[in-house]
């Protein structure tokens, strides 16, 4: 669902500030889900504009005014005015875990290989992969 501004004219948000921006409701959602703040692609490519902490969580227990943290990443001052659509916003399911403390972890086929790594297992078993060693 798109949230848009509720705030009274227009506010401005200059390069490399941020802004918490009102969205006029509260929700009320079931035990075991979340709400999940994202950004608006438009916004992101034309204007630098973002979600700060994206994706932001409304968790369910939470009962005021959803609000939208924007940060101007972009050069140019960005106008907010009532009604513009400023994020969108997803209902997701949250899994409730406990965690277990263990001596060692399962292997996996990744195991602790990192960022960039995802993938890359497949590409080596089938011989596409030149990781530039021998």
């Amino acid at each position: 669902m798109d949230l848009s501004a509720a705030i009274e004219r227009f506010l401005v948000i200059e390069p490399g500030k941020r802004a918490l921006i009102p969205t006029g409701f509260s929700i009320a959602l079931p035990i075991g889900t979340e709400a999940q703040i994202r950004p608006r692609s438009g916004l992101a490519l034309k204007n630098g504009i973002t979600v700060l902490n994206a994706p932001g969580t409304i968790d369910s227990d939470y009962r005021g005014q959803v609000s939208v943290l924007l940060i101007n990443h972009g050069e140019k001052l960005f106008t907010v005015s009532r009604g513009d659509r400023i994020a969108q916003m997803v209902i997701a399911e949250v899994l409730c875990v406990k965690l277990v403390e263990v001596a060692e972890l399962s292997k996996s086929t990744r195991d602790t290989g990192g960022y960039g790594s995802t993938g890359n297992q497949v590409l080596e078993q089938n011989g596409a992969f030149d990781n530039g060693t021998d």
